[in-house]
């Protein structure tokens, strides 16, 4: 598998396998694993790009995040999937990319038929941005793994990586707006921003958000979901969480946070939050059974393990063998390829 996201793929080793984890990737922030993020999983290894494509394993199933990773994999002769972690709309954005989105749905879409790949897609929009809604699996979150939530610092907690390259699609201006003036920390890798700084471990992640009053998510309904991992991480600790409204926020206004599409109207909620710690401990305790209830790790894990299975088996029905020269369906894969690599 490649490593996309340490708070993502820490969660696979929760399937069982033993994982070859693909580090040093071009364009990553890190050469390594980031273990500020996560520690590496158990019965799991990191290794090279290199290393992976000339190994002797007959790998099980390899697992993709972006269009780069299956190009890089297609001479492994093994089943594999690619998990859509952002919407297409969002992902040009953030890329700056001049490519319609309809022509890279298309393309991806004929490109995974004819090597019998399988995508995968964190949410329901996500699904739709990319015309996957074949399968859907969302994320899965322990309770378990977090301390009891206190509350005691009275300051609101975001955590993101690379807002700058993101602000449209968090809602940054209105977040700005929002909490003006009201005591906010924010963790992540953000170079740009100054006296922002990634948390130093994982147990460091757990203190921040067993001591904050609430937790912050914005964003753009239509290039992001009303959640991410962070959100049900913080509900999963206990914390209370403020945001726009959004569809598919997993809050319950005035239950497990505050939502609201006005800052005025939000930034009293967190004051309201900031004055009572009391009623911040009675919501997170809302929003933690939200996650018990909708985000189980045992979900994610049965949900992931059944698309592996469909990877494995539409990768029997291939349509074209990139190694294959002699067929017409291969010369098909390499226009396909092509496009999505010019």
């Amino acid at each position: 598998m490649f490593n996309c996201h340490e708070a993502w793929v820490h969660q696979l080793g929760a399937l069982g396998y033993a994982l070859d984890i693909i580090v040093g990737l071009k364009g990553a922030y890190k050469a390594t694993w980031d273990k500020q993020m996560r520690p590496v999983p158990s019965h799991s290894r990191l290794v090279s790009l290199p290393e992976a494509l000339r190994s002797p394993t007959r790998y099980y199933c390899i697992i993709t995040h972006n269009i780069t990773d299956l190009l890089d994999v297609k001479s492994r002769p093994e089943p594999r999937l690619i998990v859509l972690h952002s919407t297409l709309e969002g992902r040009i954005i953030e890329e700056k990319s001049s490519v319609p989105p309809e022509k890279m749905r298309q393309t991806l879409s004929k490109y995974l038929e004819l090597v019998g790949g399988h995508a995968v897609a964190g949410t329901m929009l996500k699904a739709q941005s990319w015309g996957f809604p074949e399968d859907i699996v969302v994320v899965g979150v322990e309770p378990g793994d977090y301390p009891q939530y206190l509350g005691q610092e009275a300051c609101g907690l975001r955590i993101c990586n690379f807002i700058e390259s993101r602000k449209k699609i968090l809602l940054w201006d209105f977040h700005e707006k929002t909490f003006d003036g009201i005591p906010v920390r924010l963790v992540g890798h953000n170079p740009n921003m100054k006296g922002v700084a990634a948390s130093q471990s994982w147990d460091h992640l757990k203190k921040l958000l067993q001591s904050h009053r609430f937790y912050i998510h914005t964003a753009d309904p239509k290039l992001e979901d009303g959640f991410n991992m962070a959100t049900l991480e913080a509900m999963a600790a206990g914390m209370p969480v403020l945001g726009n409204r959004h569809p598919s926020s997993p809050v319950r206004h005035g239950m497990s946070g505050f939502l609201s599409d006005e800052p005025d109207e939000l930034r009293k909620y967190a004051e309201i939050l900031l004055a009572d710690r009391e009623l911040a401990i009675r919501m997170g305790l809302e929003a933690r059974k939200t996650v018990v209830e909708r985000f189980s790790m045992s979900r994610f894990r049965e949900a992931f393990l059944t698309s592996i299975e469909t990877a494995r088996r539409k990768w029997q029905n291939r349509k074209a063998n990139p190694l294959d020269t002699k067929t017409a369906s291969t010369s098909a894969f390499q226009e396909t390829h092509q496009a999505l690599d010019p």
